[in-house]
C-alpha cells in the first residue's frame, strides 16, 4: 500500500527525509543531521466558520518525543540564542481547534529564524498565502517549505552543546512553494526564497522558479506532477497578485 497517498497533503508529492512525521493536520520530513525539519507540507484551507476559530494561539512550545533524543531539538537550544522558534507550518493556518493549533508548536515544526525574517517578511508571506487561498476560485492550496543552507558561507549554530557536541545549524534562507488548484482543476505554482535576515525586498522580488528552489534546497518538489505542460510550468515565475 502506498501510505503517503492516504494523506491529502501528499496528493502532488512528498520528498524523502530521515523521518516522516504524519501529524494530524500536516506532514513533516525531519533531518537528523540538521536537528530540524527538512520540509513541512500542509493544505491551507479553511475547514470551519471563522467565528468558530480559537481566540488566541496556544504558544505551548515543546519537544517532539517521536524523534530520538540524539537528533531532536529542545527548548534550551533556543534560550538566549537571539533567534525565534520560527514556525514552518504557521500557527495562524491551523486555528480551527486547540488541538490543531497546539500541533504547530512542536519543536519539530520550528527552525531558528532571525526575528527580522520571522516577524516581517516570513509573516507577510504566510498572510499573502492565506489571502490567496481565500479567493473564491481557489479550491485548495498546498504549501511546502523548509530551510536552505548555503555551504559556500559560514554556518552558524544555536544550542547548548550536549555531551556529543551537537548543535542546531542556522539556515541562510528558507523556501516556500505554493501550489493552488482552482475549481476547474487548473494548477498554478508560486515559489519563494526568503533570506533568514532583515530584507528590504518585496515578496514579488523574492519569487523564484520551482527548479531554482529545488536546486537550492536539494529537494524534489511536487514530484507527482507529470507531463510536459506541468514541467514547463514549474520553470516559470508566476505572480500571486
Amino acid at each position: 500500500m502506498d501510505l503517503p497517498s492516504l494523506r491529502r497533503e501528499t496528493r502532488y508529492g512528498m520528498p524523502a527525509a530521515d523521518q516522516i512525521l504524519f501529524n494530524r493536520h500536516y506532514v513533516l520530513g525531519y533531518s537528523y543531521y540538521f536537528r530540524q525539519a527538512k520540509w513541512a507540507l500542509e493544505i491551507v484551507s479553511p475547514e470551519t466558520d471563522p467565528l468558530d476559530k480559537i481566540e488566541k494561539r496556544l504558544d505551548n512550545f515543546r519537544p517532539d518525543y517521536r524523534i530520538h533524543e540524539m537528533f531532536r531539538a529542545d527548548l534550551p537550544d533556543y534560550k538566549n540564542s537571539k533567534y525565534d522558534r520560527g514556525h514552518l507550518v504557521a500557527s495562524a493556518n491551523k486555528d480551527d481547534t486547540e488541538l490543531q493549533n497546539s500541533e504547530t508548536f512542536l519543536l519539530s515544526n520550528m527552525s531558528p529564524q532571525h526575528p527580522d525574517c520571522n516577524r516581517r517578511i516570513w509573516k507577510e508571506l504566510e498572510g499573502a498565502i492565506r489571502d490567496l487561498d481565500a479567493k473564491k476560485n481557489i479550491f485548495e492550496t498546498f504549501v511546502i517549505c523548509g530551510p536552505i543552507f548555503d555551504f559556500n558561507k559560514l554556518v552558524n549554530v544555536i544550542g547548548a552543546k550536549d555531551k556529543n557536541g551537537v548543535t542546531i545549524p542556522i539556515p541562510h534562507s528558507y523556501f516556500k512553494s505554493v501550489l493552488t488548484e482552482n475549481q476547474r482543476g487548473v494548477l498554478h505554482m508560486y515559489s519563494f526564497v526568503i533570506p533568514n535576515s532583515k530584507t528590504t525586498k518585496q515578496l514579488s522580488e523574492l519569487m523564484k522558479p520551482v527548479v531554482f528552489v529545488e536546486q537550492m534546497s536539494g529537494i524534489k518538489l511536487w514530484d507527482r506532477l507529470v507531463g510536459k505542460k506541468i514541467e514547463t510550468e514549474k520553470k516559470k515565475v508566476r505572480t500571486m497578485w
